[in-house]
C-alpha cells in the first residue's frame, strides 16, 4: 500500500506581492478617508445655490471686475474676478441634484443659474455699452470659441471640485476650478457681443459657458453616484417614480446635445491641428514663403487658405498638394492658394525694392561688408516679423469684421513728392464682401494703428 505524502504548498510570492500592491493603491486612492458626512456635503452645496442678497451683489461686482479685465487685457484682473465669482454653486447643485434624485434642488439650481447668467450678461452688456475702450483684446477674443481642451479642463476641474467639496477640511480647490474652467469671462464676452452687435461673439462665448457648465455638472453627478450618496426618497412611490423620470429626461435632454457638441469640438480641434501641420510640413519651397494662412472649418465646408510670396508655384505642384491633403486626413478640405502678383501687385518685387531702397539710403553709413550683411539681415528679420504679424492680425480682424474676405499687411515705400522724401510705412490691404460703411473702415484703420504700434497705417480697401 503506497503512502501519499501531503507536501506543503509553496506560497506564490508573485501573487501575494501583487495583492499587497493592490491593497496599497486602494488605500492611497480611497475617497472615504477624510470624507465629510454626506448630508453635510449636500447642505454645503445647497447653501451656495441661492442667488440673492449679498451673493447677487458679489456676482455683479465680480462681473464688472472681469469686464474691466477683459477690456484692458489684464490677465491678473480676470483671475481675481474668477476668484470672487459665486457661479460654481448652482452648477455643482445641478450635478448633485441629478445624482441624488432631488428634483426640488434641481429646479432651484437651474433657476438660480439662469438668474445668474441673465444678471451677468446684462451687467457686462451695460458696461461694454458705456466703456470708451471698444477694441476686442486678445483675452476677450480667446473666449469666443470653445476647444477640445476646454472640455477636458471643465471635466477634470469639476471632478476635482466635487471631491474637494466632499472633504471635512475644505481646500481652495473650488476657487481653483472656477479659475481653470473660466466660467465668468465667457459671460462677459457674451455681453460684449450684445453691446457691439456682434452675434458671433455672443453665441460663441455662450456656447463656451454652456460646455464648461455642463461638464462640471456631469463630473459632480459622476462622483456623487460613485461615492454612493443617499438618494432622496418619497413616501409616495408614484411621485418618486415621476421625479426620477423627470430627472432622467432632463439629464438626457442636456447630455445628448452636449456630447454631440463636444464631439464637434474635438473634430474641429483635430482638423485645425492637421491643417497647421500640413502648411508647416508640405508648403516649404526654395524660393517661395508662406505669407499667412487661414483655416475655416464648418460642418458643410473646410478651407485652408494660404498666401504665398516669391516665385509662382506651378499648377503641377498645386495638384500634388491637393492630393496630399487627403493623405494627411484632411478629407473634404479645399486648398486655396493666393500667390503674389495674382492681384496685380508682385509683393516679392515690392519687398526687393524696399530692401534696395533701404540699402541705398544707408550705404553712406555702411563701411564694410559685415555691416552691410548685418543691416540686410535686420531688414529681412523685420520683414519676417511683419509677415508673422500679418497672419495674427488677419485672424483678429476677421473676428471684428465678419465680412472681411482677404487681408494682407506689409511694409511699403512711399514717396512724398512735395517734400521729395521717401519713407517706409506699414500698409494693409483689405477686401470686403459686401463693402462695409465708412465708420467701420475708419474703426479698422484706427485699430490697425494700435495693433501694429504705428503712427500711420496706409489702408487699401477693395
Amino acid at each position: 500500500m503506497s503512502k501519499i505524502e501531503n507536501k506543503p504548498r509553496k506560497p506564490n510570492i508573485k501573487r501575494s506581492g501583487l495583492i499587497r500592491m493592490l491593497i496599497y493603491l486602494r488605500q492611497r486612492f480611497d475617497l472615504e478617508e477624510g470624507k465629510e458626512d454626506e448630508l453635510e456635503t449636500i447642505e454645503y452645496i445647497k447653501k451656495d445655490v441661492e442667488f440673492k442678497g449679498a451673493n447677487l451683489w458679489i456676482l455683479i461686482f465680480a462681473i464688472l471686475v472681469a469686464s474691466v479685465g477683459l477690456n484692458v487685457n489684464s490677465t491678473a484682473v480676470i483671475i481675481g474676478a474668477m476668484l470672487i465669482s459665486p457661479l460654481m454653486g448652482p452648477i455643482m447643485g445641478i450635478g448633485m441634484a441629478a445624482g441624488i434624485n432631488d428634483f426640488d434642488l434641481l429646479k432651484k439650481s437651474f433657476r438660480n443659474l439662469m438668474i445668474a447668467v441673465f444678471i451677468s450678461i446684462l451687467t457686462s452688456t451695460i458696461y461694454f455699452s458705456i466703456t470708451p475702450i471698444y477694441g476686442a483684446a486678445s483675452e476677450l477674443l480667446a473666449r469666443t470659441e470653445p476647444t477640445f481642451w476646454d472640455v477636458l479642463i471643465a471635466l477634470f476641474g469639476g471632478l476635482a471640485g466635487i471631491i474637494a467639496g466632499s472633504r471635512k477640511e475644505k481646500s481652495n480647490a473650488i476657487p481653483g476650478v472656477a479659475i481653470a474652467t473660466a466660467l465668468m469671462p465667457p459671460l462677459c464676452t457674451a455681453g460684449y457681443g450684445l453691446a457691439t452687435g456682434n452675434l458671433y461673439y455672443f453665441f460663441g462665448a455662450f456656447y463656451l459657458f454652456f460646455i464648461n457648465s455642463f461638464f462640471i455638472s456631469l463630473a459632480t453627478y459622476l462622483i456623487v453616484r460613485f461615492m454612493g450618496y443617499p438618494k432622496k426618497h418619497f413616501l409616495d412611490a408614484t411621485r418618486e417614480k415621476r421625479v426620477q423620470t423627470y430627472i432622467t429626461v432632463f439629464t438626457l435632454l442636456t447630455l445628448i446635445p452636449s456630447i454631440y457638441l463636444a464631439y464637434g469640438i474635438v473634430k474641429k480641434t483635430i482638423w485645425n491641428e492637421q491643417a497647421r501641420q500640413f502648411v508647416a510640413i508640405e508648403m516649404q519651397f526654395p524660393k517661395t514663403q508662406v505669407l499667412n494662412s487661414n483655416f475655416e472649418y464648418s460642418n458643410s465646408s473646410r478651407l485652408i487658405e494660404v498666401s504665398l510670396i516669391g516665385e509662382f508655384i506651378k499648377e503641377e505642384e498645386i495638384e500634388i498638394l491637393n492630393n496630399k491633403i487627403s493623405a494627411m486626413g484632411l478629407t473634404d478640405t479645399e486648398l486655396l492658394i493666393n500667390q503674389s502678383g495674382s492681384n496685380g501687385t508682385d509683393i516679392n518685387v515690392l519687398r526687393n525694392d524696399i530692401l534696395k531702397d533701404l540699402y541705398e539710403r544707408n550705404e553712406g553709413l555702411i563701411l564694410d561688408k559685415d555691416r552691410k550683411i548685418a543691416l540686410l539681415e535686420r531688414e529681412l528679420s523685420e520683414d519676417a516679423q511683419i509677415r508673422t504679424l500679418s497672419n495674427e492680425v488677419a485672424r483678429e480682424a476677421k473676428i471684428n469684421h465678419p465680412n472681411l474676405r482677404k487681408f494682407s499687411l506689409g511694409r511699403s515705400i512711399f514717396t512724398d513728392l512735395e517734400k521729395n522724401e521717401i519713407d517706409t510705412i506699414i500698409s494693409a490691404y483689405a477686401s470686403f464682401q459686401p463693402l462695409p460703411p465708412r465708420a467701420e473702415i475708419k474703426k479698422l484703420q484706427d485699430w490697425l494703428k494700435i495693433r501694429t504700434k504705428s503712427d500711420t497705417v496706409a489702408l487699401i480697401i477693395d
